[in-house]
C-alpha cells in the first residue's frame, strides 16, 4: 500500500457467512463498525484505503469467508468538517472517551452535523504515539436513539473495542418504553438478515394506556449488534417501541417526542489499564414524564 506512513489502521475485519461471488463493495454497511454507508465504503476502497488479506483492495474483488479487511483513515485527505455540539462527556482518558448521543444526530457520515465531527472540539487531544487525527466512534446508535457512545482516540484503542465487541466483551444496556402487554421477562432470538441474534429483556414498569392497553418501561440487553436489532426484535414480539416509525403500522404514536429508546449504560474492561468501566446516561426527560421512578426500577 502506498504511503503506509500517511495511513492508520482504523478497522480490522474478518469475513463470516459470506454469499458466493460476493464482491467486495456489495458488503453491507453492517459489516463495519467505522463505515456506514456502501456508498462511503466503495468511496474509501477507491481512495485505497482498503485492503483484502493485506493486498490493495479494488472494487470488483471477490471475498470469501474468513477473509481480513482491513480499513485505513488517509491522514493526507482532507479533514471533514469540525463542528461544534454541545454533548455532555461522560468519560475520557487518553485512549477513549464516551459522550451522550442526543436523539435526532447521525453518528456519522456525509452530512456535516454528525457526532463524529464534532468530537474533535469536544474531547483533549490524546498526547499518544498513535493518537488519531480525529476521534472515532467505535460503534453505532441509530438517528433516533439516544445515550452512551463509545469513542476511540488512538489506531491501537479503536481496533481493540472492535475486537471487544465482535467478542461480545462490552455490555451494552437499553430502556425502552413498548406498546401492548407484554410478559415480565424472556429472550428473542430470531435472526436479522439472516444472522443469529439475541436479545434479553425484563419489564421494569407498566402503566395503563386506553390507546395502547399498556405502556412498559423494558430493559434490554443486546447479546449480538445486528442493524436496528432491539427495535426489530420488540417488533416481532408484538411489543414496538414507542415512537417506531420504521418497522411496522406507521402511525402517529409518540407523535413529536420521537423514538424510546435510550442506551442507558456501558460497561467493559479497559483495553489499555484492564480497570472495569460502568459509565451510565440519564434517560432523556420524556421517560421521566412516563416513569417517574424509573431510576429506582433499574439494576445494572
Amino acid at each position: 500500500m502506498d504511503n503506509k506512513d500517511t495511513k492508520i489502521v482504523i478497522e480490522e475485519c474478518v469475513l463470516t457467512a459470506v454469499e458466493a461471488n460476493t464482491r467486495l463493495s456489495d458488503l453491507t454497511a453492517g459489516t463495519f463498525k467505522t463505515i456506514t454507508s456502501r456508498k462511503a465504503f466503495k468511496k474509501a476502497i477507491k481512495q485505497g484505503c482498503v485492503t483484502l488479506n493485506n493486498k490493495q483492495a479494488y472494487t470488483g474483488d471477490y471475498v470469501n469467508e474468513n477473509d481480513l479487511i482491513t480499513i485505513y483513515k488517509d491522514k493526507s485527505i482532507s479533514k471533514k468538517p469540525s463542528i461544534q455540539i454541545p454533548l455532555k462527556v461522560l468519560f475520557e482518558d487518553n485512549h477513549l472517551a464516551i459522550i451522550h448521543k442526543p436523539a435526532g444526530v447521525e453518528v456519522s457520515g456525509n452530512k456535516k452535523y454528525t457526532i463524529e465531527n464534532a468530537l474533535p472540539s469536544l474531547l483533549k487531544k490524546s498526547n499518544q504515539k498513535d493518537a488519531l487525527d480525529r476521534p472515532l466512534p467505535a460503534h453505532r446508535l441509530d438517528y433516533p436513539t439516544s445515550g452512551c457512545l463509545l469513542i476511540g482516540k488512538t489506531s491501537e484503542t479503536l481496533q481493540a473495542l472492535h475486537r471487544m465487541f465482535e467478542k461480545r466483551e462490552i455490555s451494552k444496556k437499553y430502556i425502552a418504553v413498548t406498546l401492548g402487554n407484554q410478559i415480565t421477562e424472556g429472550k428473542i432470538d430470531k435472526p436479522i438478515d439472516d444472522k443469529a441474534s439475541l436479545t434479553t429483556f425484563k419489564t421494569l414498569q407498566t402503566i395503563t394506556s386506553k390507546k395502547y392497553n399498556a405502556l412498559n418501561l423494558v430493559l434490554l440487553t443486546p447479546h449480538t449488534g445486528r442493524r436496528h436489532q432491539l427495535r426489530k426484535h420488540m417488533m416481532q414480539l408484538g411489543n414496538p417501541i414507542f415512537g417506531e416509525k420504521t418497522y411496522g403500522d406507521i402511525n402517529d404514536q409518540g407523535k413529536g417526542s420521537g423514538l424510546f429508546l435510550h442506551a442507558i449504560a456501558l460497561s467493559f474492561k479497559h483495553p489499555i489499564d484492564n480497570k472495569t468501566l460502568i459509565i451510565k446516561s440519564e434517560a432523556p426527560r420524556k421517560f421521566q414524564k412516563l416513569f417517574p421512578s424509573h431510576n429506582q426500577l433499574i439494576c445494572l
